[in-house]
């Protein structure tokens, strides 16, 4: 693709990165097969090269972004499917991102829409904040039909009916390794995660100690900034990685760290990242540590040479959800099954995979009709593969799914906790396998 920015707007290491982008699109028009806002509203501007005409025409120009152009760059879901799909490599993720960014800056949202963004970043990143407000939302669930923004029913309708304590496992500390000491590695806790299901963490921690790794959680560790990096808000999301990145350079100078275990995809992703977006900062060398030493929590099992020998006597067939984060952002794609299998279970995978479910962050909340559009055709994907229980490797994608099904529902590492002498999942029930008709709602 041609691009016209002058040497003054090259000058800025934004404009220079989404220059190179756009400049290796081929127009081919690949992406629009796997982008599932094209899926499902059929627009060639909710389609990844639509996109890319308007970031385009919005950066060279240096222009106010109007309304037409923000609505179609607020409706992607950064699923990334169509970076796996593009064959000339286009980096479409900081593509969007910087036009996150830029939108943010300098387009003057309604107010009702700026207060609600501002909620949501002021909440999810901050575990306490949102357990608080998850407990107050389920009063308003009464008057729910009252409310006249669909987007305040949709954040209603995502309250789970039990918002468990706090973990004390979540704390700073150290689990020492059972037996001898193979690795030692840091675990990023989460935010919304920590608020909104503390039994993914303890299976983590289980998992790993029980195959000789030693489980720092830092002090200090909070968000990794993906939330609010998402929704455009630079300088938020920057400070809380810049925090992250110290408390994890802390316990690499302290006794040295072998890797940085992430359990929820879409802070794997953005983590991963930190070498990008500190590139021009002074905190650059340690982002690009920190970001060299993150592993989802399936390839440092693997690392480990796998699970051993599995203690599971049960077989449960299970539908294996691929978050997008981490499929198509972490390009992670066999790993999860393969363990799965291995500890196992029988593992199915639904048709159209690499569809997003229409979680992506903030996105089932400010985007409520093509997200339940895009949970409603996963759910019958998955539900077709009649599992016993369905799996995920992201805390939001496990919450967008759950919601639309009866079928239970836990993370990955949950399962291969128990089948390595954990417990069995509390989402499970306590019988036997039982193949399950459907049960959508």
């Amino acid at each position: 693709m041609q691009t016209n920015f002058d040497k003054t707007q090259l000058a800025d290491p934004a404009i220079q990165r989404s220059n190179e982008i756009l400049r290796s699109c081929v127009h081919c028009g690949f992406c629009t097969a796997t982008c599932p806002t094209y899926k499902v509203l059929g627009d060639e501007l909710d389609s990844p090269r639509g996109r890319i005409y308007l970031i385009k025409d919005m950066l060279e120009n240096s222009r106010v972004p109007d309304e037409k152009t923000v609505s179609h760059i607020d409706r992607c879901l950064s699923c990334l499917s169509c970076m796996t799909t593009c064959p000339s490599g286009v980096h479409y993720m900081h593509l969007i991102d910087h036009a996150r960014e830029y939108v943010e800056t300098h387009y003057r949202r309604p107010i009702v829409e700026r207060a609600l963004r501002w909620i949501l970043a002021q909440i999810l990143p901050y575990p306490g904040r949102f357990r608080l407000a998850l407990r107050s939302a389920r009063l308003l669930r009464p008057i729910k039909s009252l409310l006249p923004d669909a987007r305040l029913r949709a954040m209603l309708d995502m309250v789970p009916e039990h918002v468990p304590a706090p973990s004390r496992n979540d704390r700073p500390q150290v689990f020492r390794a059972a037996g001898e000491r193979r690795k030692r590695v840091a675990l990023l806790t989460g935010c919304a995660q920590r608020a909104l299901n503390t039994d993914i963490n303890d299976a983590t921690i289980r998992l790993l100690t029980r195959h000789g790794c030693e489980v720092v959680i830092p002090k200090g560790l909070g968000c990794c900034g993906a939330i609010t990096h998402h929704m455009g808000k630079a300088a938020q999301s920057h400070a809380a990685a810049a925090t992250a990145i110290n408390a994890f350079t802390a316990e690499i100078e302290r006794e040295g760290l072998d890797a940085i275990v992430i359990n929820t995809s879409g802070c794997g992703t953005t983590v991963k990242d930190y070498a990008h977006m500190f590139r021009d900062d002074p905190l650059a060398g340690r982002a690009a540590r920190v970001a060299a030493l993150a592993k989802d929590i399936t390839e440092l099992m693997n690392d480990l040479g796998g699970l051993g020998q599995p203690l599971l006597k049960e077989r449960l067939r299970v539908g294996y959800h691929a978050a997008c984060s981490l499929q198509h952002g972490q390009q992670i794609k066999s790993l999860p099954k393969d363990l799965l299998k291995s500890a196992g279970f029988e593992v199915f995978e639904p048709k159209d995979a690499h569809i997003c479910c229409g979680s992506a962050g903030t996105y089932n909340l400010m985007q409520p009709a093509i997200s339940a559009e895009l949970r409603t055709r996963k759910v019958k994907s998955i539900e077709l593969v009649r599992p016993d229980v369905i799996c995920a490797g992201n805390i939001g994608c496990m919450v967008q799914i759950g919601s639309g099904t009866d079928i239970p529902l836990v993370h990955t590492v949950e399962l291969l906790d128990w089948a390595t002498g954990g417990p069995r999942p509390r989402s499970l029930p306590s019988a036997g396998p039982q193949a399950h008709e459907g049960g959508s709602r």
